[in-house]
């Protein structure tokens, strides 16, 4: 997008990052499968391709940039350990990831945070000495600020769930993997359009990465819960737009801004970001369990919402498409997954 005026600067990656990114993770983080739907793509009228990350290690996108981040670090860094700063997937992760590379863990996580996130993260910290969960109030209080201060207390390395060019790298290996398999399938070919959810930007800006240089002329849209637009204002300001902790069930997108290098990634790559309703998320979790046998999270059906309930097609073609579908993640409590199937947002 030629006419932005950050064309010419450098951003935090490239391709060559998240190919990079990919060789660290082989072995390590799960190959998602691709699955499709005759029903989903009778009613958008395009063929959607559903990179399933609720089936990645840890249940979320997350792992990827967690790991590839951390098996980065030096020996003195991994002796002392990581902090980090997440409303669940990211802390679930980066705990998984801590474990697997031999060193401690410090995650701050809203004392709201789903019930089975925050079991699973103390599951994963069990054992390794130093290692604990830090609750505070996300609604009051500043979870980066906490971060930052208990990483200068404890001499540890803070790990942002988006803004970091490891984590942008490890999170682009998604759409790296999608491209490739749909191009593998029977007629296959490039992805025309790719839709992913946004919350701080971490995802998208290395999805986006990856969709251009291995699909060119592909879109790039992300799409925001409806309470949490701050991208989307971001994009139509030109600059970083703060607000308030929005309240939404897609907690993983209860973000207040996007990040210092994932935006400019965002201006370029992405030509735009939507928002849906919490009962449209709820719509497309239905869908998900009812006609493709999937358990995804509120912030998991971002994505696929934007397309089912067609407020993506009132702002690009999606006609005879082929359409990436990033699924980020299903991690969910069973009591709350079962009560907004039945009762809706509400």
């Amino acid at each position: 997008m030629s006419d932005r005026p950050d064309t010419a600067a450098a951003l935090a990656i490239d391709i060559g990052d998240v190919r990079a990114a990919a060789q660290r993770l082989a072995g390590v983080a799960h190959r998602t499968p691709v699955l499709t739907s005759r029903t989903a793509d009778e009613r958008c009228g395009a063929r959607l391709f559903f990179k399933c990350e609720n089936l990645q290690r840890a249940g979320a996108f997350k792992f990827r940039g967690a790991y590839h981040a951390l098996s980065r670090f030096g020996a003195a860094q991994r002796r002392a350990g990581v902090i980090a700063y997440s409303s669940g997937n990211h802390a679930q992760a980066v705990a998984l990831a801590a474990r697997l590379l031999g060193m401690p863990s410090v995650v701050v996580m809203p004392h709201d945070a789903p019930a089975g996130k925050l079991a699973a993260t103390r599951g994963y910290q069990a054992g390794q000495p130093g290692s604990e969960v830090v609750l505070y109030d996300r609604y009051r209080e500043d979870r980066e600020a906490i971060g930052r201060r208990l990483a200068a207390e404890r001499g540890m390395t803070l790990v942002p769930p988006y803004d970091h060019p490891d984590v942008m790298a490890g999170q682009g290996t998604a759409a790296l993997e999608l491209c490739e398999q749909v191009a593998a399938l029977p007629g296959g070919g490039p992805l025309d359009l790719l839709v992913v959810c946004v919350g701080g930007g971490g995802l998208i800006s290395g999805c986006a990465t990856a969709a251009h240089a291995l699909c060119p002329g592909v879109e790039v849209w992300g799409v925001e819960p409806e309470a949490g637009d701050d991208v989307r204002r971001s994009l139509a300001e030109g600059r970083i737009v703060h607000i308030d902790t929005p309240r939404t069930i897609a907690d993983g997108a209860q973000t207040q801004h996007c990040g210092a290098l994932t935006f400019p990634v965002i201006r370029r790559l992405v030509s735009g970001v939507v928002t849906v309703t919490d009962t449209q998320l709820v719509e497309a979790m239905r869908f998900f369990a009812e006609r493709m046998k999937l358990v995804v999270e509120p912030t998991g059906a971002l994505a696929a919402a934007a397309l089912l309930s067609g407020v993506l097609a009132g702002r690009t073609a999606i006609a005879g498409r082929r359409i990436g579908v990033l699924v980020s993640g299903g991690n969910v409590d069973l009591p709350r997954y079962a009560s907004l199937l039945e009762t809706g947002a509400g």
